[in-house]
């Protein structure tokens, strides 16, 4: 009624008279004043209603183990998952007649070097905390004194992915243990306090690493630092198999890689510190070395020399997506060794190897 109200005033021509205006301004007006009056009382209405049928809010809500456990999992879920560089490369796309979780694979006759099975093998992906395995073949090499005891620092610390570790600041271990904890329990404080207490320093110890790593033909290997914690230490299954070789022939590095368990003395405290690979206590299984590895870029990753069916082995697997699936690649190769007293080479790549810079 109020557009036709306007209509109507509006109809004669010009010069319309001071009235006609007055009469415009009142049918524009009084509608707004009406409507500007009505929620007033209303809104008061609907505050008394409201009031009445309020819910309070409830104290001390509690939630048993199962709900608190599926609140958090809704959250956690939630969050933005981090991508890997072999998915990002698209390499978790290549399909394989063991079905392997793992974008990259391989597995080697230790004793004659042939190849069994290869996936994306010459792709160059993060390597985690395989990387500790160059770490104790430095080590190794330099034969030093596993006696000498070293004192962990701030400079031990990850500053990079903020890792917790039970080695607190003035923990002081023997080299051997330090070693130890490194290889088995992949603790990276251990790590980097071996490779800052080198002789010559930090720098020293990487400049090293680089040198066995050429000294193996490893080409396509780059270490930064000893714990793996970056991922520009990168390298290739193939590399990898070389790299397991050279180590297996190092007594300290095939006990301390394979150990159960070990207890750590840590001023008043005993630590205990287990091995990261179930595997090495499974009867099924006869482990010579071993070191697993895991960042959000690298994926899980895992290598091995290990005796299946009367063949010395060297496995490698790297960016496996789903925290057990590395061993259950490493279960079905060796059902599959088993099943397979003639082998063939099997070798299975993406069309499409190039990865993130």
């Amino acid at each position: 009624m109020l557009f036709k109200s306007v209509f109507f005033v509006f109809l004669p021509k010009r010069g319309f008279s001071a009235l006609a205006a007055s009469c415009l301004s009142l049918a524009m007006i009084s509608p707004l004043m009406a409507q500007a009056q009505t929620p007033q009382k209303s809104s008061k209405k609907q505050a008394v209603a409201a009031k009445k049928t309020a819910v309070k809010p409830v104290k001390n809500l509690k939630f048993n183990g199962a709900t608190r456990k599926s609140l958090v999992s809704s959250r956690v879920a939630a969050a933005p998952l981090k991508v890997s560089y072999g998915q990002m490369a698209g390499l978790h796309s290549t399909a394989d007649p063991l079905e392997l979780r793992s974008s990259v694979a391989l597995v080697i006759d230790q004793d004659t070097q042939e190849v069994l099975f290869r996936k994306n093998d010459q792709a160059v992906l993060p390597i985690a905390s395989l990387t500790k395995l160059m770490t104790g073949l430095v080590i190794s090499d330099a034969d030093l004194s596993m006696s000498e005891m070293i004192t962990i620092t701030q400079d031990d610390v990850d500053t990079e992915k903020g890792s917790s570790s039970r080695l607190a600041v003035g923990t002081l271990l023997s080299r051997g243990d330090l070693l130890h904890l490194a290889l088995m329990s992949s603790e990276n404080r251990a790590a980097h306090a071996l490779g800052r207490t080198f002789p010559g320093g930090m720098d020293a110890f990487v400049a090293r690493m680089n040198a066995r790593a050429r000294t193996l033909g490893m080409f396509d290997t780059r270490y930064v630092e000893p714990t793996g914690l970056s991922s520009r230490n990168q390298s290739s299954a193939k590399d990898l198999a070389a790299l397991v070789d050279a180590a297996y022939k190092e007594p300290v590095l095939r006990e301390l890689s394979t150990s159960h368990g070990r207890e750590i003395e840590v001023g008043r405290r005993t630590l205990q510190y287990n091995n990261t690979n179930r595997l090495v206590k499974n009867p099924e299984w006869d482990i010579g070395l071993q070191k697993t590895g895991y960042i959000s870029e690298a994926g899980q990753c895992l290598v091995m020399q290990a005796q299946v069916a009367g063949r010395k082995l060297i496995m490698v697997f790297l960016d496996s997506a789903g925290k057990l699936s590395r061993i259950g690649d490493a279960e079905r190769v060796r059902r599959w060794v088993e099943r397979s007293p003639g082998l063939l080479p099997i070798k299975h790549s993406a069309l499409d190897n190039r990865l993130p810079g």
